[in-house]
């Protein structure tokens, strides 16, 4: 029965997220909510913010998760952790919205974005999730007590909610990455926490139905509102699963980007400028961005400059570097 209902929570998402991303596509531009495709030499408009359809999908795939659990299994051990990353999800997508359609009017500064995020960490908090033991290097074994829901939970969300923005601006470079991620952890919590792994995997079900509409050339870009949600959920999930020495191995990228954007204060773009072929080359003399790395990888590895898709399959597997050393670490 649990296989059945994995089975219909899957198909829940990824269904669900076809039907509302197909809409938002409509509604969206006729909202004016439109972006350019950087990485196009015809800077052609896409509807944006389409991760509120990954995320209203998503939700509804938990909901029917919920009623299977609670109708049928007779099943209620997990319930408030799932409202409570329910909530926390929605939360950051509601504010990664916000930033969408009000950060480029308001100019929302670098250092004010971690603290929109803020909020998004709330209901793991009020729960008091996770293990507050940890194993420090050097110290050793450390029970944080109060402070590990008081500091770590935070600072892990809004910085895993936040990162997760960084590497983006490519048609499936989110989601693409989003799938990976998730997966892993579905992985990894496969053997102690199986509801966890379901989550895990009926979000990757809600990004694959994005990502036929978002895959080269896109038809919806996924805005703030899909990169804040999916961030938040890796760090919810690692915190839940106790797998924050898997999650911070995956984000390894992340990181690299972040040290990079921070060489220019973060003002560096990671788009590329496309010739009349959409081929891309980087935007700057410097490196500022991982996807300017890969399209310098490319350009020595095949004698020619990339499409937009040749610099989001060397990126995923860059990550897929990283999958493999945390299967083998821990």
């Amino acid at each position: 029965m649990e296989a059945v209902v994995a089975l219909i929570t899957f198909a829940a998402a990824f269904l669900t997220t076809i039907v509302l991303t197909s809409y938002w596509i409509r509604a969206a531009r006729k909202a004016g909510l439109v972006g350019k495709d950087m990485n196009k030499y015809s800077k052609q408009e896409v509807p944006e913010a389409g991760g509120v359809a990954v995320v209203l999908g998503f939700s509804f795939a938990l909901l029917v998760f919920i009623f299977f659990e609670t109708f049928f299994l007779k099943s209620s051990s997990n319930i408030i952790r799932v409202f409570a990353i329910l909530s926390s999800l929605l939360i950051a997508s509601f504010l990664g919205f916000i930033d969408d359609i009000l950060g480029w009017k308001i100019g929302l500064k670098q250092w004010q974005k971690p603290i929109l995020t803020i909020p998004a960490a709330i209901p793991l908090m009020v729960i008091n999730a996770g293990m507050s033991t940890m194993v420090l290097p050097i110290i050793g074994k450390v029970d944080l007590g109060v402070l590990y829901p008081l500091l770590v939970i935070p600072i892990g969300i809004i910085g895993a909610a936040n990162g997760f923005n960084f590497v983006a601006g490519h048609n499936s470079l989110e989601a693409g990455m989003g799938i990976i991620i998730l997966g892993t952890l579905g992985f990894f919590s496969l053997g102690q926490s199986p509801w966890l792994s379901m989550i895990c995997f009926a979000a990757v079900a809600a990004l694959l139905g994005f990502l036929v509409y978002n895959k080269y050339p896109a038809k919806i870009f996924p805005g703030d509102s899909l990169t804040y949600s999916i961030g938040t959920l890796v760090a919810v999930v690692a915190i839940l699963g106790n797998l924050e020495k898997v999650a911070i191995i995956l984000f390894i990228p992340y990181i690299i980007e972040f040290l990079l954007k921070l060489r220019s204060r973060f003002r560096a773009e990671s788009f590329g400028v496309p010739d009349k072929g959409d081929r891309l080359s980087p935007m700057y003399d410097r490196i500022y961005s991982l996807p300017h790395v890969a399209m310098i990888v490319y350009r020595k590895l095949f004698r020619r400059k990339p499409k937009e898709y040749d610099v989001v399959l060397l990126l995923m597997l860059f990550e897929l570097v990283f999958v493999a050393l945390a299967l083998i670490s821990v």
